[in-house]
């Protein structure tokens, strides 16, 4: 028997995007956040889930999509790292949850090389479903406080003239 394993499937900006299955904790309706100062513009804020404050990351933002008007359609999927020993529980704001889908090991092929310009360390592969490809994104890099929070903007050095 093949190794397979279970994707839950969402749509950021009309792309289906897949994660384990293992790694989702709970699918939420979108409700409001209590905002901190001072943050990256894709972290939207925190929510008190059942005791456990939980940092809401808006996944449009972090990969460099304009962000969209929130919805009725608009849901937090919870992450958690089963298999660490610091639990990292994280919650990701996706355009809407699409479907399960099973992928063998073999079905998954590797994201090709981009070049410095895009940020791959979120990708693992892309799987075929039917007629359409679904990215499959690495968990333990989306639950990795060093990769999720990192933000390095492209952005023009000054220089100093003296």
């Amino acid at each position: 028997m093949e190794n397979e394993q279970e994707y839950l499937t969402f749509l950021l900006n009309n792309e289906e995007f897949g994660i384990d299955i293992l790694c989702v904790q709970e699918i939420r309706v979108w409700s409001s956040v209590t905002e901190l100062p001072n943050k990256p513009e894709y972290i939207k804020g925190v929510i008190n889930l059942r005791g456990v404050i939980i940092p809401i990351i808006d996944l449009r933002q972090r990969f460099g999509i304009p962000p969209l008007e929130y919805d009725e359609q608009t849901v937090t999927i919870i992450l958690k790292n089963p298999s660490a020993e610091k639990q990292m529980v994280v919650g990701i704001v996706v355009d809407a949850v699409s479907e399960v889908y099973k992928f063998n090991q073999t079905s998954i092929r590797k994201a090709p090389e981009f070049g410095s310009q895009i940020d791959t360390c979120f990708l693992k592969g892309l799987a075929s479903v039917e007629e359409k490809l679904v990215i499959l994104l690495e968990t333990q890099t989306l639950l990795n406080q060093e990769d999720l929070y990192s933000f390095n903007q492209t952005e023009p050095v000054e220089e100093s003239h003296v």
